[in-house]
């Protein structure tokens, strides 16, 4: 049997609809810290194609200020709402007395959380990768741009230097901003070295989980294998013995048929005699 068949299978009991009403579940808690779950997922994947939008502009002409605080706090904000998630889960994980839908939603959430917090880590690797590349960038110009000394050199080229002296010290606030530039880079590469091994601390809770319940999955799955098998020699059983209640019914009458004729010819040749 197909995961697919097990999952229709199992959902079956999870929900009734009344005519009329709401619908109805047999653990309004469960399902409300399932959907509570389904929704900050579906938050966490949309920061996750935002960041990916913001990430690819790091590096280009299009890499300004704006854009690296948007990264800055896409990252913080998705960082956080997968410890928020990974908590939720926990607590779905440890939910008692679950029957097999229930637990079918907790494998489906759960792998759902480690393909998204995979996608987070490889984007935050991307972003880690591309403020690295900056900060390299950022040091070299600095280095590039550094004074030159004046000693040994004629009065027209002195002269030349004050000049571009002068030009440096015009441009004093640009190497201010990239000085603070390389500091805030340097922050948010501690920032992300620190997110990821966090995140993959959980990653590894999760997979454990998963593998876990993978396993619980196939008893079920081939529990349900069982069942169907049973089900079906049952029913073939049914067949059987309805067949033959019929071939016994069929002979029955025609029993009672042969015995009435006997019966009326008896009768005929007593009255005939």
């Amino acid at each position: 049997m197909s995961f697919n068949q097990l999952s229709s299978l199992e959902a079956q009991p999870t929900t009734a609809r009344r005519s009329g009403g709401p619908e109805y579940h047999d653990d309004p808690e469960f399902h409300r810290l399932t959907e509570s779950l389904s929704n900050e997922l579906f938050t966490l994947t949309s920061n996750i194609s935002r960041l990916s939008n913001q990430i690819v502009l790091l590096g280009t002409k299009r890499d300004t200020e704006r854009v690296r605080e948007r990264v800055h706090d896409l990252l913080d904000e998705t960082r956080t709402g997968f410890k928020d998630a990974g908590e939720d889960l926990k607590k779905l994980q440890s939910w008692e007395d679950i029957n097999h839908s229930q637990k079918w939603t907790q494998q489906k959430l759960s792998n759902e959380f480690k393909t998204t917090l995979e996608e987070f880590q490889a984007v935050q690797r991307t972003a880690l990768e591309k403020q690295r590349a900056a900060a390299v960038a950022a040091h070299t110009a600095l280095e590039e741009g550094g004074p030159t000394t004046t000693e040994g050199v004629s009065a027209q080229q002195q002269q030349q230097q004050q000049l571009e002296e002068q030009q440096r010290l015009a441009n004093q606030d640009e190497v201010n901003f990239q000085e603070s530039l390389i500091i805030e880079r340097e922050a948010e590469i501690r920032n992300i070295e620190q997110s990821v091994g966090e995140l993959n601390e959980l990653f590894r809770d999760v997979a454990h989980i998963v593998h876990e319940q993978g396993g619980q999955l196939d008893i079920i799955s081939e529990n349900v294998d069982r069942v169907t098998t049973d089900v079906q020699g049952a029913s073939r059983e049914l067949r059987s013995a309805s067949n033959y209640q019929k071939g016994a019914r069929n002979k029955a009458c025609c029993l009672l048929l042969i015995l009435g004729v006997i019966l009326t010819i008896i009768v005929l040749a007593a009255t005939l005699g």
